[in-house]
């Protein structure tokens, strides 16, 4: 986001992570050293300064300010008066030097943005201030500020190292709390902050299945073979196995291992025999491989012992048929929540705990409460023959 800060009005449509217009630019930076994501913010805070300021007067005279959503927002309900972003989301946008934990100059130089620009970073929990009142609501504090799989984490009770969450929203994103310092990777995960507590940092290990929510509203609204997301369970628990289909669900690209955003999706092994109901098993199956691809990635660098189980939420966790081929596909139990939005949860365990709510991190432990346990129901053997055959199948997807 780019905004006027006397008015907090936005100067252009923000930007979201998964926009690919800057993936050009990131190649380019990266030849001169400068790595910044295509995910991340910093390139799209750069396309929008290059069309409304491409001088940086504006900028530079503090009458713009960048940020990410959870800046502006708390812009906003502030009336200018919070001027903050938290370490998790400031680790996200880009900008961040994890080893220095403050905004990097080297970034800020090549993309041409002022420090200045930018909000404070601050902790995850903490009193920052008050609703403005001429919202016309209650002056209750502004007690949270937390990326939303960082928030995730949190909702999850996924607090010490090894730890591992997955959440199924557009995309599957896997976490894993790394402990206080950052785990760096060379299989396509990346170190972010989980969260700062009293000033003192946790870090996560992340990695991301770039399509799987999606997946399922695409064979909804691309393919027309289910009516409902929540049909895809139904559909596909009608079949007993895929009748030899298979789905890469890379329909914005393939993300961990791989970080290939010109891969797509490809579904193959198809015969007269095959059906709807086939091709929606054979696609949630994809989902749950892409997300024991990414678990495997994040275990690669991890020094903490394996965790004792996965923990699930975001809305595809509703399907149960899913969660079941997540634990077969991983080989690790994977616990529903009774909550599933785990990251607005999370934000509210935050805000508990600054505000008095709760006292400590261990009352917010009594909290959380257990919905469903899915355990796995195949052998190993079969697992690594099931996982091998399908691994076969990524080649069609990357070389499109």
């Amino acid at each position: 986001m780019v905004w006027e800060a006397a008015s907090g009005r936005a100067v252009h449509p923000a930007i979201s992570w998964q926009d690919g217009r800057t993936v050009r630019r990131c190649a380019d930076l990266l030849a001169e050293g400068v790595f910044v994501s295509p995910l991340a913010a910093a390139t799209k805070v750069e396309w929008i300064l290059d069309r409304v300021d491409p001088g940086r007067e504006e900028v530079r005279a503090g009458r713009l300010r960048c940020g990410t959503l959870d800046a502006w927002l708390a812009w906003r309900l502030s009336g200018g008066a919070v001027v903050a972003t938290d370490a998790s989301n400031a680790s996200c946008s880009g900008f961040f030097d994890l080893l220095g934990r403050a905004w990097n100059p080297a970034i800020l130089d090549a993309l041409r943005v002022p420090d200045t620009a930018l909000p404070e970073i601050v902790d995850s929990e903490g009193i920052l201030g008050s609703l403005d009142p001429s919202l016309g609501l209650p002056a209750v504090p502004i007690a949270a500020l937390i990326g939303d799989q960082q928030a995730a984490m949190m909702g999850e009770l996924r607090l010490e190292p090894g730890e591992v969450k997955i959440t199924y929203g557009t995309s599957a994103m896997l976490d894993l709390n790394a402990g206080p310092e950052p785990l760096w990777s060379m299989q396509g995960t990346y170190p972010l902050v989980l969260w700062r507590r009293g000033g003192r940092v946790t870090f996560c290990l992340e990695g991301t299945a770039i399509t799987a929510g999606a997946a399922i509203t695409w064979l909804r609204d691309g393919l027309g073979v289910i009516d409902t997301p929540a049909d895809s369970a139904t559909l596909a628990a009608s079949v007993p196995d895929t009748g030899g289909a298979w789905a890469i669900p890379a329909f914005q690209g393939l993300g961990t291992p791989y970080m290939e955003a010109g891969a797509r999706a490809a579904i193959g092994g198809l015969s007269r025999a095959t059906t709807r109901a086939h091709v929606v098993r054979a696609m949630l199956h994809g989902i749950a491989w892409r997300c024991r691809e990414v678990y495997d990635a994040l275990r690669a660098d991890c020094p903490f012992p394996p965790p004792a189980a996965l923990r699930a939420d975001g809305g595809a966790a509703r399907n149960d048929l899913l969660l079941q081929m997540q634990a077969d596909a991983l080989g690790l139990p994977v616990e529903r929540p009774a909550v599933l939005q785990a990251a607005a949860l999370g934000a509210g365990y935050l805000a508990g705990l600054a505000t008095g709510v709760w006292a400590t991190i261990d009352d917010v432990r009594d909290a959380w409460r257990r919905e469903r346990l899915f355990e796995p129901a195949i052998a190993p053997d079969e697992r690594d023959a099931r996982f091998a055959a399908w691994q076969r199948h990524v080649a069609a997807a990357r070389e499109t």
